[in-house]
């Protein structure tokens, strides 16, 4: 079968987006399928990467087109860097053929529509993956207002493409039941999470004492918030608690990653003179072992409007590992789904977004606690996310809207 992957990062990425779908296409590709991929010609969080325009890498074929590179400062350069990305891919798959399924991610936002407007020209079946769900996260983060001409229309256009797919695939129950409130037909709804990357993760022992030396962290309670820094991630607790905790030498703040807010992460430390907040960047899968492994403590923030439309993907490897985390959100939410299966809340402690007390208490509790072996009932229910599993059933999915 011909299948189109569709989305703004691929490999050699390292954000979340670009490892899942390089899993998938391998996944495909090995499955005996033929796998093309369209993805941008820059890095996403670093537009200085630039990546071939075109190149068979073990067997799929990536078309890769241009993009400006404008960043995430004003929507207006979003916007720009959005639409220039659309108008390149509608001429880059105007000249590729046919394919029996278009798979299209959420990078840039609704580009299910566009797949699903070059599968009414061509044929194929479209299953729209979707990572973030949009325009509804841009109005919860306030870039769109509600009712408003732009909203009404973005909102018609993603309706369009899901009424028309053959299979959506959701991340969670919470995201399942915004797109059923949508009209989408439950029917053609398949919920799976994303896959924890268990064949590249292991405890590393070794790593973490490496890594810590190497950063100043030795003797520290690492208190880590690894992965994308957004508005749907709302760090502004965590920061306060930060510098309310900066006469504590043993705690250190360990940012890592990128995203629209990791400079305010930076400005917050520099601003007030903060030693105990240290960011570093996007850690590449081969070394995230050691990066993961180094902290104490992990954080997974979720800001409630965004319930159902964004997925705590990075969860996951903190269970293959059986590290502990705190989740910092709302009362009900795929976190909480998940942080009631682990019976030993040191693992899985919960606290409100924006409970400043109660994040200063679970931040003292967790360093007195100090380091804990890694859980082996984290590392049981991470199986149930593990890529083994996931992965062939995905790919079920796919070739099953394939051969409607």
């Amino acid at each position: 079968m011909k299948i189109l992957l569709l989305n703004q990062c691929f490999y050699p990425d390292y954000v979340a987006t670009a490892q899942y779908l390089t899993d998938l296409a391998l996944g495909l590709k090995e499955a005996g399928h033929e796998v093309t991929v369209v993805a941008s010609s820059r890095g996403y969080d670093n537009p200085l990467n630039r990546y071939p325009v075109k190149e068979t890498w073990r067997g799929i074929k990536i078309r890769r087109i241009w993009t400006t590179s404008l960043g995430k400062k004003s929507k207006w350069r979003r916007f720009v860097d959005f639409g220039v990305f659309w108008l390149n891919a509608s001429l880059t798959l105007l000249c590729l053929p046919r394919f029996d399924v278009t798979v299209c991610l959420t990078s840039p936002p609704l580009i299910s529509t566009l797949g699903t407007v070059m599968a009414m020209i061509k044929g194929g079946a479209v299953v729209p993956w979707i990572m973030d769900l949009n325009p509804d996260e841009a109005v919860a983060a306030g870039w769109l207002k509600e009712g408003g001409l732009s909203e009404r229309v973005l909102s018609a256009l993603q309706r369009w493409s899901f009424h028309r797919a053959a299979r959506i695939i959701s991340l969670d129950r919470f995201m399942s039941r915004r797109l059923m409130d949508k009209g989408v037909p439950e029917k053609i709804i398949h919920t799976d999470a994303p896959w924890s990357h268990d064949d590249a993760l292991k405890w590393d022992e070794a790593g973490r004492a490496n890594f810590r030396a190497n950063h100043g962290l030795t003797d520290k309670f690492v208190i880590m918030y690894s992965g994308n820094h957004s508005p749907c991630h709302p760090l502004d607790t965590v920061l306060e608690s930060a510098a309310t905790l900066a006469s504590n030498d043993r705690l250190a703040f360990l940012f890592v990653g990128g995203g629209s807010e990791f400079v305010k992460v930076k400005t917050f430390a520099s601003d007030r003179g903060l030693t105990n907040i240290t960011c570093l960047p996007y850690q590449p899968l081969e070394t995230l072992s050691a990066s993961l492994s180094s902290a104490d403590l992990h954080l997974v923030v979720m800001g409630p409007p965004f319930v159902g439309m964004i997925h705590p993907c990075k969860v996951y490897n903190l269970l293959v590992l059986g590290l502990p985390f705190l989740a910092i959100g709302p009362e009900q939410s795929h976190l909480t789904d998940l942080a009631s299966h682990l019976p030993d809340k040191r693992y899985a402690r919960l606290t409100l977004l924006g409970d400043q007390e109660s994040l200063n208490q679970e931040l003292f509790t967790a360093a007195k606690d100090g380091h804990l072996p890694p859980s082996e009932a984290s590392r049981r229910l991470a199986l149930e996310y593990s890529q083994k599993l996931l992965l062939p059933r995905l790919i079920d999915v796919i070739i099953a809207a394939g051969n409607v």
